[in-house]
């Protein structure tokens, strides 16, 4: 007689109960190589990992236990939904260094600028909801747009960031169809991945864009004070109080501390308040009272500079390594801060798809279509050069390189075929983004 009850085996026996917010969520490309870049024997040109060595971490021990020891049961204790008063003074005067002029008023602290953009999304976009980011994009805003059930549309961008004109053709074509658009993502300094910067002028006409088509702008600026060739430009919202600003002290100071910040108008101040009480009732106040106590009793912009020296060397080293190994055909820009170079193979390669060789070739990298929502990026890689000294980044490139010579090999060898052309990086601050 037949069993006429089926005993299905499930991995996963609460997947019917999901919301289905679930199903726009995915793994990061970069956390999940994590596992594989920590091997010893891999150079990992992947993660964005700041290189922390050279704080003075005997002097932040030794101010951090006394804080504790005078201030402790507050340190330790329940904090504002805002965050606290004496941070968000003293991060008043960090974006000033910016040309941002603010209020502690209208600063919220969150766990990390990502955290922030969770809460921007969550106030702002309904499931369908259009959300403007720049091609290519931050993979973890991509993750949190897509776990709001938003539709990401990429804008076209060229070596100064954001095509204005391209910006505005999208808007009314997505318009024409019926979409509704809740605002722009950007990284305007030293962009994630690709390391972009967009001049001022560029700035300015993104902004004028917007701002006559009725599209909030979201600045997400991490990078903003690691500029490596010259001062920083002023921020976006330098320029326009509507703008909301993301910032964050995890490449600034240290990431394990989990404070970024977002300054946005008083209304929407209201809102993202809201909304982190019912996530976290609080932000991490400890964390908080560390990052102002470091900014009181460290010369944090000296700290800055030493940073700032450090990645130089490293990025220096990058470049220099990508123009005597790349073969031809390769393209890749030149960042004038953070910590991103973004690379872009001949005709034909696949960085997805060559990664398991990579692995095996002892070099890790993120490949391109991580960091678009719609396919985009087959050619392309993000090597990071923040966290390996600079004779670890020669020898992850030239293995990088190997891979990459080994794949037109067998490109070649099956005849398939490809642009050969030579093409280097033009003086000036990127090279070619197709």
């Amino acid at each position: 007689m037949t069993d006429q009850h089926r005993h299905d085996t499930r991995l996963d026996r609460f997947v019917d109960s999901y919301s289905q917010r679930t199903e726009g969520m995915r793994v990061s490309a970069v956390r999940a190589l994590f596992s594989v870049a920590n091997r010893p024997e891999i150079v990992s040109l992947a993660g964005g990992m700041p290189n922390i060595k050279d704080l003075p971490l005997h002097h932040i021990a030794d101010s951090l236990a006394a804080m504790i020891e005078t201030n402790g049961t507050k340190v330790m204790q329940y904090g504002s939904g805002q965050g606290e008063g004496v941070l968000r003074e003293q991060i008043v005067h960090v974006m000033a260094l910016e040309g941002i002029t603010a209020h502690p008023d209208d600063i919220t602290i969150t766990a990390g600028s990502q955290q922030g953009l969770d809460l921007v999304t969550r106030i702002f976009c309904d499931p369908g909801d259009v959300v403007l980011a720049e091609s290519p994009s931050y993979v973890g805003a991509l993750g949190t747009f897509l776990s709001y059930q938003c539709e990401v549309v990429h804008v076209p961008t060229d070596e100064h960031g954001i095509s204005p004109t391209a910006l505005r053709e999208t808007i009314d074509r997505l318009r024409a169809q019926g979409k509704r658009i809740k605002f722009l993502y950007t990284i305007p300094n030293y962009n994630n991945p690709s390391g972009v910067t967009q001049p001022w002028d560029r700035r300015l006409d993104v902004i004028s864009v917007c701002e006559s088509e009725g599209v909030l702008v979201v600045e997400d600026n991490p990078y903003g004070l690691l500029s490596l060739d010259a001062d920083p430009i002023p921020a976006m919202r330098s320029a326009d109080e509507n703008v909301i600003y993301l910032g964050s002290f995890s490449k600034t100071f240290a990431p394990g501390f989990r404070v970024g910040w977002v300054l946005a108008p008083h209304a929407v101040r209201e809102k993202l308040v809201l909304a982190q009480e019912s996530a976290t009732l609080c932000p991490p106040v400890f964390s908080q009272y560390a990052i102002a106590d470091y900014l009181t009793n460290n010369d944090w912009r000296g700290q800055i500079d030493i940073f700032k020296d450090m990645y130089r060397a490293r990025r220096d080293a990058m470049l220099l390594a990508l123009a005597e190994e790349m073969p031809e055909g390769t393209t890749w820009t030149r960042p004038a801060g953070g910590f991103f170079v973004w690379v872009t193979l001949p005709e034909g390669l696949d960085t997805q798809a060559m990664l398991p060789r990579g692995v095996d070739a002892r070099v890790a990298y993120v490949p391109g279509p991580a960091f678009y929502a719609d396919g985009q990026g087959a050619r392309n890689a993000r090597l990071s050069f923040c966290f390996p000294p600079p004779d670890r980044i020669k020898t992850g490139v030239r293995r990088f390189a190997d891979v990459v010579r080994r794949e037109l090999e067998v490109m070649n060898t099956f005849g398939v075929s490809h642009s050969p052309t030579l093409s280097r990086p033009a003086p000036g601050p990127s090279a070619n983004l197709t």
